[in-house]
């Protein structure tokens, strides 16, 4: 059960409620997305965790559209009439037409409503429906892309939702269409080419044109106005999904991204400049444990510490308590995730700690799924020798237990040469023979499919690391997601991330960046770049990132080398941190929460929304967007010791952890550091003009939209 935040580490105490203004009893508002109860990547996470705050916005008149996947709905939908008579005779009329349309409750904080529409059921329209985009949108959709096919019955398939909708109202209401990426967003372009009265929104998380150029390594941020589009487009076979993601920007009443560096790229690559940008946050009270989340970081700790006593045993020649554990996790994009940046400075700073003769060792983990057949033989028996001492030693441990309880029984001390006999020495020189190795510890710690081309594998045989004793950085290779119920690594990847110590991310294409914004909310310093959407909020909030935690890796404006440079600098600085240096910094991360909670960059979409309805209503609605030529909102100060000083430091948990820090005296109090934190806080400025609703953070409003569809080149 998630606990809420202390009072102490709350750093927003200043922030504005947000002033509703507008009056949404007669509006309703769907939310379509491919990813609604059907987890593919990040928007699932957005929309999920969005979800509690939607709907307590909007009530009962808030429904979610997305795809019915059957073994999804089986685990996470419960299915039942709809309340809202308009809505149950769309639903009905359509089914009696030939569609499978179901309703019921997403079970998620907030319950939200849904609506899942089995597009396969519908399958046989979808030569007739590509006929008709080809005839009024001049788009054509190849037969073999079975993700555009898909795309193409969804999309007709909520126009046809939303038009029926608005005809079975009695009173027409307002309605609001919220369509994420291009999967959803033929949606929308049926909506205006049939002049559906609805407000449309449309946000894209991460342009498909700026995914495919990234992955082939080009300058691309810093030419963005070079790039000719269409041929990019159709030289890897996309022009058909770029048109439908353009002709959705394009069309939306309001246009939204996700961060300040995607909407560049938008502005480049789809031809229109955002109105909004919309930042992802979390639901911070789900990772929220007061001030035990110290206390979590050592019990998480402490697990990953036995998978390493297993994995490296043989080979177990380091400190585990001077050993820091660094990760890097999310989809397996080897240079768009920053994978090859990253092991190119891990070398550097196994050359560095060598030299300098550290007693530090690192211990990387790239958590990234591929292709395997089966966990690796050897990582396996490494768990099963760690289990197998265990025993022993408890064993041992009861049989001197008994003999010392014995001689206490009848008043003398113990003959300590008696208390072990030789079948002890002999069962534990047992196991110490077998924990012998011949071979060094594993890189990978599953049987990999394609061993000889794997990026991360063929990288680490260039580079040389390969777990040798003398090497202070260890890497580990787990390419599978986490979860509690594997029987090598039995964490979750929360668990898994309040254990680690620092979470590396230096990618270079990043519209947002989910990875380092959990690793905030859960109190561990992460590194991160200013080319991911992340970065670029977390610099354009905090005067100084790298004292609470956030470092910045330059990526834009540095080449490859200089950047491997810099993010060797950062983490050899943070090697050399003590262990309660690494406390004090942990506490300015995790109070760092509040800027990434829902309940702060909810306004975004709020503001994003009111923006929507007002042009499409206009008579009903009355939006006035504030430029402002300074940024408002919060802005984190310079903490009171930069870097944490060991010299004003107590523990951070009310409770002594002797896991973290047994050999200083020094006291810190996190209450006043808190407090003085606080205080040095700049207050936002007004969010409100004349009391109408703005975004602290808003590109300048586009003049007017396009009314009209854009006119690409057919294809075929």
């Amino acid at each position: 059960m998630p606990l809420a935040r202390s009072l102490s580490v709350t750093s927003l105490s200043g922030l504005e409620e947000w002033d509703e203004e507008f009056d949404l009893e007669d509006a309703v508002l769907f939310e379509i997305a491919w990813e609604v109860a059907n987890k593919v990547g990040g928007i699932y996470t957005v929309i999920q965790t969005k979800a509690r705050l939607t709907s307590e916005e909007w009530g009962e008149n808030y429904f979610l559209v997305g795809p019915y996947v059957e073994s999804n709905v089986r685990t996470q939908v419960e299915l039942i009439e709809p309340s809202n008579p308009a809505l149950k005779r769309t639903i009905d009329k359509m089914n009696a037409s030939g569609c499978k349309v179901y309703f019921g409750r997403w079970l998620i904080e907030g319950s939200p409503y849904v609506v899942l529409i089995d597009v396969g059921f519908s399958a046989w329209s979808l030569d007739r429906w590509k006929k008709e985009l080809w005839e009024n949108c001049a788009i054509g959709v190849p037969w073999f892309d079975r993700e555009a096919n898909d795309a193409v019955l969804f999309g007709f398939l909520t126009a046809w939702l939303l038009g029926e909708f608005a005809a079975q109202c009695e009173e027409p209401p307002h309605v609001m269409a919220h369509f994420h990426e291009w999967l959803a967003g033929l949606g929308l372009i049926l909506c205006r080419q049939r002049q559906l009265p609805i407000a449309t929104i449309f946000t894209t998380h991460a342009t498909l044109l700026g995914r495919y150029l990234c992955a082939g390594s080009v300058d691309f941020y810093n030419n963005l106005s070079e790039f000719n589009i269409d041929k990019e487009a159709g030289d890897r076979q996309i022009y058909h999904r770029y048109c439908l993601e353009r002709s959705a920007a394009r069309c939306a009443h309001v246009f939204t991204t996700v961060s300040q560096i995607t909407a560049i790229e938008a502005e480049y690559l789809l031809k229109r400049k955002p109105d909004v940008v919309t930042p992802n946050g979390l639901n911070v009270k789900k990772f929220s444990a007061m001030h035990e989340f110290q206390n979590l970081h050592a019990q998480s700790k402490n697990r990953i510490q036995e998978f390493i006593r297993g994995h490296f045993y043989g080979h177990l020649d380091f400190n585990l308590d001077k050993c820091l554990f660094l990760f890097i996790a999310g989809r397996y994009e080897f240079s768009n995730k920053g994978a090859d940046i990253f092991l190119e400075a891990l070398a550097r700073l196994n050359y560095l700690l060598r030299v300098n003769h550290s007693d530090v060792t690192v211990i990387a983990f790239f958590i990234m799924p591929a292709r395997t057949n089966n966990f690796n033989v050897e990582t396996l028996k490494g768990q099963a020798v760690r289990k197998q001492l265990w025993d022993t030693a408890q064993t041992v441990k009861e049989r001197f237990g008994k003999k010392l309880y014995e001689s206490l029984l009848v008043g003398q001390l113990p003959d300590i040469s008696k208390m072990l006999d030789k079948e002890d020495f002999t069962m534990m020189k047992r196991a110490i023979f077998a924990t012998q190795r011949q071979c060094q510890p594993p890189i990978c710690t599953h049987n990999m499919l394609e061993d000889s081309n794997d990026p991360i594998l063929t990288c680490i045989r260039r580079i040389g690391l390969f777990n040798s004793s003398a090497d202070r950085v260890k890497v580990i290779f787990h390419p599978e997601f986490l979860s509690s119920t594997s029987p090598l690594l039995p964490m979750d990847y929360e668990e898994f991330v309040r254990g680690c110590h620092l979470g590396v991310f230096p990618s270079y294409y990043e519209p947002w960046g989910y990875t380092p914004a959990e690793c905030t909310v859960m109190g561990i310093p992460s590194i991160s770049t200013n080319l991911s959407g992340f970065g670029c909020f977390m610099e354009e909030h905090i005067a100084d990132p790298s004292a609470y935690g956030i470092y910045i890796l330059d990526r834009r404006h540095r080449g490859i080398d200089e950047s491997c440079n810099q993010l060797t600098s950062f983490l050899f600085q943070f090697c050399q941190q003590s262990r309660r240096q690494r406390i004090i910094q942990r506490n300015r991360t995790e109070r760092l929460s509040d800027l990434l909670d829902w309940r702060y960059l909810g306004r975004y979409y709020i503001s994003a929304r009111h923006m929507a309805l007002a042009k499409a209503f206009p008579d009903t609605y009355l939006y006035e967007p504030h430029d402002s030529t300074s940024t408002t909102g919060f802005r984190y100060p310079r903490p009171a010791s930069v870097p944490p000083s060991p010299a004003l430091s107590r523990h951070s948990s009310p409770h002594h952890s002797e896991a973290e820090d047994n050999d200083e005296d020094e006291r810190y109090d996190e209450d006043l550091e808190a407090e003085k934190d606080r205080l040095n806080i700049r207050q936002p400025l007004s969010l409100f003009k004349n009391k109408s609703p703005s975004l602290p953070h808003t590109i300048p409003v586009a003049t007017e939209i396009a009314e009209n569809l854009p006119t690409p080149s057919k294809t075929n």
